[in-house]
C-alpha cells in the first residue's frame, strides 16, 4: 500500500522518521530522494539571484530585463515600446532639468542664509594669515554658500583689493575643493534604502572626499615649506601676455537661467563687497531688485584743501586760498526691476534662504529618486551591457592605462558644458548606486569634475580688468596646478589609488551600519574643520602641543592595521588583534546596538507609544476588577504554564 502523501510543513519532520527506521519502502526511499533534491533547486535560484556574502557586492549587478524581445513584438507592441521608451527618455531629461535647477535654487537659499556670515569670515586678514585657519574656512564658507566658484570669486575679490595676498589664498582655495564636494556625499543619502545601491553611492561620492583630503594633507605642508605652486603659477602669468578677454561663456546657464532667475536672483557683489570691507554692502539685501541700471560718468570740477589731494598734477589749479580739480563723479540710475517672485516680497534675506532651502531639497530628492526609477526600468538587458561595456571596459593592452585619461577628459569636458563639478557629480551618482559605473571608472570622471571646474574658473579669470587680471587668473591657475598635482599623487600608478580603497571601506560600513553616513558628514565636514580652526586660533604652540599626539596616534593605528592584515607574525602577540580593547573602542556593534534603542524611542514617541501601554494597563486593572485576576495570578507561576490553551484563553479574552 502506498504511503500517505505528507504536507509541506510535515516533510522535516518525515524525513526524521524516515532515518529511524529501518524498514523502508522502495516508494519511501523515492520520497526521501525526491526531498534531498529540493535545496538543491533553492541554492541555484538563490546563485542566480544573487546572494549577498557570496558574490562580491562591488560587482555590477546584472539588471534582468523581464520584456519580451523586439523579434517577438508585433506591430502594436513595437510601436507601444517606442513610445514608452522615448516617453521615459523625455522625462529623463525633464527631471535631469529640474534636478539642476534645484542645485542651483539650493546654491542660491545658503548664499541667502550664510552669505553675509561668509563674507564676515573673510573680512579676519590675521587669520587667514594661518594655513589652517585659510584652509578651514575656505572649507566652511564653501559649505555655507554651496558654491566653490561663489567661494573663489570672494577670494579674487579680495586679492584684487589689496586685502589678501595671493600666498594667504593658496589654503583657502585648497579648502573650497573640499567644501564642494559635501553635495555630492548628500545627494548619495538619498540611496540609503537599498543598501547594495547605498554602498555603491556613497562610495562613489567619497572617494571624491578621499582625494581632496589626501591632496591637502600632502600638498598643504609642501606648499608652505617650499611655495611652489605660487611660484609655478606666478611664473605662467608673468610669461604669457594675457590681455583682458570677454565673458567665460554660458552653456548650461542658457538653458537653466529662464527657470531659475524667474525664481530668485542674487547680487554677487554684496558678499565680495562684506568681505573687502565696504560698510555700504552690510546692511544691502543680497535679492537683486534692479537688473537694468544705467551709470552715468560726469567731469566735475571740486574744490580740495591742497595740490596733494588733486587727481593728478595735470588736473590741478591752485590759487593762493583754494585748490580746484576734477574728478569722475558715477551715479547710477536704476530702470528696470528684475521678474523673479521674490523681489517685491517684504521678507528678510534668512526667512526667503530657508523658504528656497526648503523647497529646493524637497525638489532635488524627488528629483533624484524619480531619475534613479527610470535610469532602473531603462538600462535593462542589451541597452545596459551596452553602456556597461563602454563606461567600464579598458582599451586592450599595452594601451589599458589611456581609459582613465579619457574619463577624466570626458569628467572635465562634461564638468565645462554644465559649469559645475558639483552638478556632474550629482547627476553620475545614482548611474554608480544602480551599478551602471563602476567605482573605478568613477574615480577618473571625479578628478576630470575637479579639472573643468578650473577651466571655468580660469576663463572667468581671463574677462578680469586689467588691474585685477593677473591676480584673479594666478589664483584660478593655482587652482589647476593644486588638482592636477594631486592627481599625479593619486593615479598614475593603481598602487596609489588609494581614495578608492578607503571609499570601498566606508562604502562597507555605511551599508552595514547607515547611520554612520550621517556621522561621517558631519564629523568630516563640520566638527573635524571646527575643531582644527579652534586649535590654529589658539597659537601654534597648542596646536603643536594637541594635533601631533593626535595625528602620531592615528598614524600607529594606521601601520597596526595593516601590520594586522599582512604581516601579524611581526606584532606582539597582545597586537595581533584589538580584542584587548573594550567591544566600543573597535566596534560599531555596541553603538550601532545604543542608535537602534534611541531610534527605537523616538519613534515610540511619535507613534504614542506611551497613551498605548498605559491603555494596556487600565484594561487588566478592569480584568482584575471583574474577577479575571485570580486567573492571571494563577498563570503566573512558571510551574502552572503548562498544559494551558493559549489560543483558546485569548479568544475567551477578546470575546469578553
Amino acid at each position: 500500500m502506498a504511503s500517505r502523501p505528507e504536507l509541506e510543513d510535515q516533510k522535516s519532520t518525515g524525513s526524521t522518521e524516515k532515518h529511524k527506521d529501518d524498514q523502508l519502502s522502495e516508494n519511501s526511499e523515492t520520497e526521501e530522494k525526491a526531498f534531498s533534491m529540493a535545496p538543491a533547486h533553492s541554492t541555484v535560484a538563490l546563485v542566480e539571484t544573487g546572494v549577498e556574502g557570496e558574490d562580491d557586492p562591488w560587482d555590477l549587478p546584472e539588471l534582468q530585463d523581464g520584456a519580451a524581445a523586439w523579434s517577438d513584438l508585433d506591430t502594436k507592441g513595437k510601436v507601444l515600446r517606442v513610445v514608452t521608451s522615448t516617453g521615459k527618455g523625455l522625462l529623463l531629461l525633464g527631471f535631469l532639468y529640474m534636478f539642476i535647477c534645484s542645485l542651483d535654487i539650493l546654491s542660491s537659499a545658503f548664499q541667502l542664509v550664510g552669505g553675509k556670515a561668509a563674507g564676515d569670515i573673510f573680512t579676519e586678514g590675521s587669520v587667514l594669515s594661518n594655513p589652517l585657519a585659510g584652509l578651514v574656512i575656505g572649507v566652511l564658507v564653501t559649505l555655507l554658500v554651496q558654491s566653490s566658484s561663489t567661494s573663489s570669486s570672494i577670494v579674487v575679490s579680495m586679492v584684487s583689493s589689496g586685502l589678501l595676498q595671493v600666498q594667504m589664498a593658496v589654503p583657502v582655495i585648497m579648502g573650497t575643493n573640499i567644501g564642494t564636494s559635501v553635495t555630492n556625499t548628500l545627494v548619495a543619502m538619498t540611496q540609503a534604502g537599498d543598501r547594495n545601491k547605498f554602498r555603491r553611492a556613497f562610495a562613489g561620492a567619497t572617494v571624491h572626499d578621499f582625494f581632496n583630503w589626501l591632496s591637502v594633507l600632502v600638498l598643504l605642508p609642501l606648499e608652505v615649506a617650499s611655495g611652489y605652486m605660487y611660484e609655478l603659477t606666478k611664473l605662467l602669468v608673468d610669461s604669457f601676455n594675457i590681455q583682458s578677454g570677454e565673458k567665460a561663456p554660458e552653456l548650461l546657464h542658457v538653458i537653466t537661467d529662464p527657470l531659475t532667475k524667474a525664481i530668485i536672483e542674487l547680487d554677487q557683489s554684496v558678499i565680495s563687497g562684506i568681505a573687502s570691507g565696504d560698510p555700504d554692502t552690510r546692511n544691502k539685501s543680497l535679492i537683486l531688485k534692479w537688473c537694468k541700471t544705467f551709470t552715468n560718468v560726469t567731469l566735475r570740477n571740486e574744490t580740495v584743501p591742497g595740490p596733494e589731494n588733486c587727481t593728478s598734477p595735470a588736473l590741478c589749479w591752485c590759487s593762493p586760498d583754494l585748490c580746484y580739480t576734477l574728478h569722475n563723479i558715477s551715479e547710477t540710475y536704476n530702470i528696470q526691476t528684475c521678474n523673479h517672485i521674490f523681489v517685491n516680497v517684504d521678507l528678510s534675506d534668512l526667512t526667503i534662504g530657508l523658504i528656497l532651502l526648503a523647497l529646493s531639497l524637497l525638489v532635488l530628492c524627488s528629483c533624484l529618486i524619480l531619475i534613479v526609477k527610470l535610469l532602473n526600468s531603462m538600462l535593462k538587458g542589451q541597452v545596459a551591457v551596452v553602456i556597461k561595456k563602454i563606461l567600464n571596459t579598458d582599451f586592450p593592452f599595452p594601451f589599458g592605462w589611456v581609459t582613465g585619461y579619457i574619463a577624466m577628459l570626458v569628467g572635465a569636458g562634461m564638468t565645462f558644458i554644465v559649469q559645475s563639478s558639483s552638478v556632474f557629480t550629482a547627476a553620475i551618482n545614482p548611474l554608480i548606486g544602480i551599478g551602471v559605473i563602476s567605482i573605478e571608472r568613477a574615480y577618473p570622471l571625479s578628478l576630470g569634475a575637479n579639472i573643468g571646474t578650473t577651466t571655468t574658473a580660469i576663463l572667468a579669470a581671463m574677462a578680469a580688468p586689467g588691474n585685477t587680471l593677473a591676480n584673479a587668473l594666478q589664483i584660478a591657475l593655482i587652482h589647476f596646478v593644486f588638482n592636477v598635482s594631486g592627481i599625479i599623487l593619486w593615479y598614475p600608478i593603481p598602487f596609489t589609488r588609494i581614495p578608492i580603497r578607503l571609499a570601498k571601506a566606508l562604502g562597507n560600513i555605511t551599508a552595514d551600519y547607515r547611520w554612520f553616513a550621517g556621522v561621517y558628514i558631519i564629523s568630516c565636514f563640520f566638527l573635524l574643520p571646527l575643531f582644527v580652526f579652534g586649535l590654529s586660533m589658539a597659537g601654534w604652540k597648542v596646536l603643536v602641543g594637541v594635533g601631533v599626539p593626535i595625528v602620531a596616534l592615528l598614524i600607529i593605528i594606521i601601520i597596526v592595521n595593516v601590520l594586522q592584515a599582512r604581516l601579524p607574525s611581526c606584532l606582539p602577540t597582545v597586537l595581533r588583534s584589538w580584542d584587548f580593547l573594550p567591544l566600543w573602542a573597535h566596534s560599531l556593534e555596541p553603538w550601532d546596538r545604543v542608535v537602534a534603542v534611541v531610534a527605537a524611542k523616538c519613534c515610540c514617541c511619535c507613534k504614542g507609544c506611551q497613551t498605548g501601554q498605559e491603555e494596556e494597563e487600565e484594561e487588566e486593572e478592569d480584568e482584575k476588577k471583574k474577577g479575571g485576576g485570580r486567573f492571571l495570578e494563577m498563570y503566573d507561576n512558571p510551574a502552572m504554564m503548562n498544559g494551558v490553551d493559549w489560543e483558546k484563553r485569548g479568544r475567551t479574552k477578546r470575546m469578553s
